[in-house]
């Protein structure tokens, strides 16, 4: 019978996808869900929704919520991580004051300027729940969903002796878009992916052992509609030989080659994901209560809610776990020489086989060389971040800054660190002492 938390609950159109998920689950037909938010409202709205889905499945689960997670970690068999910090007061200034110095960003949440912030903003406070679940559910399974992932997990197991997976969709939502882009059955396509969240690379994309990549190339050609839906991404395949496994929008982010130069974005940037300008700083407060709003007429019948297991991996793992049915997810994890080229301290990417052992990372072998250097450059920055944090050194996180690929392509190095005191200073109240001059 086991006891999922998930904390950051009030993100509760998230938070109600993962129990729908469970709850749709095989096997799970006893447990208890424990949801803990440090706002109030937003915690009763997800209880709520908790309530509803009970119900509705017919299944035998008890919802437990709390604003004080110490009081429902006991006895937790999983915890799901979901956090935001301090991002509603702060996803302006992480654009705004970026752009007066060139650096120009569709979502800013995983790397850049922007990444680092809610970094340093998010991850003393991811620290502070990793010792509580130590103390208080010391065999737990943790799963991290917040971003950026790939510091997020990276601090938590330096950190940490917990098993720590970090999960996002990116792979396998890549996988479907593949095969519409292909025109192909999805569950006819064969491939393999490998890499850093966000930044991983369909390095195998087959059919029945032929190469599926000339056909792709050839589909955006005579298709230029099938382009304009992925730019960035179909750039990226056109001349490194593989797609990535995040929208057009996150990935012009990630090198120096899209957003460097206000002729670049207007050539390679589209709307919304595909790279707007400022998208996630236009949008976020909205989104925020118009998902909220979604719930809300959930409950009162206004919309429909179909019960429905969806593509997140986390119920995959509680059901290999719980049940022993084997699964594969790909999860983001130490590299323990999973992938031979890529920095053996960090967080990788890769296929996990999932049973009743718990997860457990698949040997990869070698990025393609140019493929492993651009993922190297990102793996520096999330090297330098986790020890900004974990050693209270504010020049390591000025240094991030000054790595990172878009950034470092647009501004000198005085430059970087006046964009850093700058965003310091304007969200000193949401920051640890340190980063402070």
């Amino acid at each position: 019978m086991p006891k999922v938390t998930i904390i950051g609950a009030g993100s509760a159109v998230f938070a109600a996808e993962v129990m729908s998920d469970i709850l749709c689950t095989p096997g799970l037909d006893t447990g208890t869900f424990a949801l803990v938010d440090i706002h109030a409202g937003r915690l009763e709205l997800a209880q709520q929704m908790a309530e509803f889905l009970v119900a509705k499945s017919g299944r035998n689960w008890t919802v437990e919520a709390s604003t004080d997670r110490t009081k429902v970690l006991p006895g937790s068999d999983y915890v799901i991580n979901t956090i935001e910090v301090a991002g509603r007061e702060n996803v302006r200034h992480d654009y705004d004051i970026p752009l007066k110095y060139g650096v120009d960003q569709c979502i800013g949440d995983t790397i850049g300027p922007g990444g680092l912030f809610k970094a340093l903003r998010t991850l003393p406070a991811w620290l502070d729940i990793l010792a509580d679940v130590e103390r208080l559910a010391p065999h737990a399974l943790v799963m991290n969903y917040t971003n950026p992932m790939s510091l997020t997990v990276l601090t938590g197991v330096r950190a940490s002796k917990l098993p720590i997976v970090g999960l996002c969709h990116s792979i396998q939502h890549t996988s479907y878009q593949l095969a519409e882009y292909l025109d192909v059955p999805w569950e006819e396509i064969d491939w393999r992916a490998a890499g850093i969240n966000h930044l991983a690379w369909f390095v195998k994309l087959e059919r029945n052992g032929e190469d599926l990549y000339p056909q792709l190339r050839q589909r955006i050609v005579d298709h230029p509609e099938i382009y304009e839906q992925d730019p960035v991404r179909f750039e990226m395949m056109k001349h490194l030989g593989a797609f990535v496994t995040e929208s057009s929008g996150h990935t012009s982010e990630y090198t120096g080659y899209f957003r460097k130069r206000p002729d670049l974005i207007k050539k390679y940037m589209r709307s919304e994901y595909r790279g707007e300008s400022g998208f996630y700083a236009n949008n976020w407060p909205t989104w925020l209560e118009e998902a909220a709003q979604e719930l809300r007429d959930a409950l009162s019948g206004k919309e429909a809610f179909e019960l429905e297991r969806g593509p997140e991996f986390a119920s995959y793992i509680i059901e290999g776990m719980e049940t022993g049915k084997p699964s594969v997810i790909y999860g983001n994890v130490l590299n323990t020489g999973l992938i031979e080229n890529l920095p053996h301290d960090g967080v990788v990417e890769v296929a996990c086989l999932v049973d009743k052992k718990g997860v457990q990372p698949t040997h990869f072998g070698k990025l393609p060389t140019h493929l492993a250097a651009l993922d190297a450059q990102h793996m520096a920055f999330h090297d330098l971040v986790a020890t900004a944090v974990l050693e209270h050194n504010r020049e390591a996180a000025v240094q991030a800054l000054m790595v990172d690929p878009l950034t470092a392509a647009v501004c000198s190095l005085e430059e970087i660190r006046a964009m850093f005191d700058e965003m310091a200073e304007v969200q000193r109240d949401f920051l640890p002492d340190f980063l402070q001059k």
